[in-house]
């Protein structure tokens, strides 16, 4: 029999091995590429702004994405304690996305605007202080570094060009947009006109004097969960 010879075959057996999963994976991969519906558009989903993109390399460069997720199943036990579910929209612009499947910590989907910036401050120094059992180790040195931000225009060229939809004006004011968020008291009107009313205007990391990385990484933490007006999609729900 035929299948016999490719059994006793281990070059044939793989090469149709291949095969087989090349054509699987392209009939299930191609058409997501072609699918205006795979997304859900929804209203308030904005990209970054140049200091919370730099904010969102600095949560990965510390590996947070290893103890928290950002993702909140559509399970009761999940979204009385953590929210509504997350949306596929809330993660367009994320590359790569944060879902997570592990959970030491809570997930963070939903932690914008829960706490203030005073508290993650002291949460980033030393958790426990805030959290007695928490095993989150401490993060002094964000606050002791000045935050590098030189290339962020060209940081965001680069999501561009993978379809986050960062305008000219937006990648040309890029500085002058992270200086805006981070310094109290500063020039705001022209971030808000780019960004939406949303964007959280704070000194995040209590220090006024100078930009940090803790500046950079609360201002991430702050934007997370708050975009969309989850209330509508309740009352579709009920």
């Amino acid at each position: 029999m035929k299948h016999d010879t490719i059994e006793k075959s281990i070059p044939l057996m793989s090469i149709l091995v291949v095969l087989v999963i090349s054509i699987g994976g392209l009939v299930e991969i191609v058409p997501l590429f072609y699918l205006d519906s795979v997304i859900e558009k929804v209203e308030g989903m904005r990209p970054y702004t140049p200091l919370e993109l730099k904010g969102r390399d600095i949560y990965l460069r510390e590996g947070c994405y290893n103890c928290h997720s950002q993702m909140i199943r559509p399970f009761r036990d999940e979204t009385e304690r953590y929210g509504h579910y997350s949306l596929a929209a809330e993660s367009q612009y994320d590359h790569p996305f944060q879902w997570g499947s592990k959970r030491t910590g809570p997930d963070l989907a939903r932690v914008g605007g829960k706490y203030s910036s005073l508290w993650h401050q002291e949460h980033m120094r030393r958790p426990r202080n805030l959290v007695p059992e928490s095993v989150m180790p401490n993060y002094p040195w964000l606050e002791k570094n000045s935050l590098d931000y030189a290339d962020i225009a060209k940081r965001m060229e680069v999501m561009q060009t993978i379809g986050v939809p960062y305008s000219a004006s937006m990648i040309q004011n890029a500085v002058a947009d992270l200086e805006a968020q981070a310094i109290p008291d500063s020039e705001s009107d022209a971030l808000l006109e780019r960004y939406g009313d949303k964007v959280v205007l704070d000194d995040f990391d209590g220090d006024a004097k100078r930009i940090t990385e803790l500046d950079a990484l609360v201002a991430y933490l702050q934007m997370l969960g708050t975009l969309v007006d989850f209330s509508a999609y309740t009352a579709q729900e009920r």
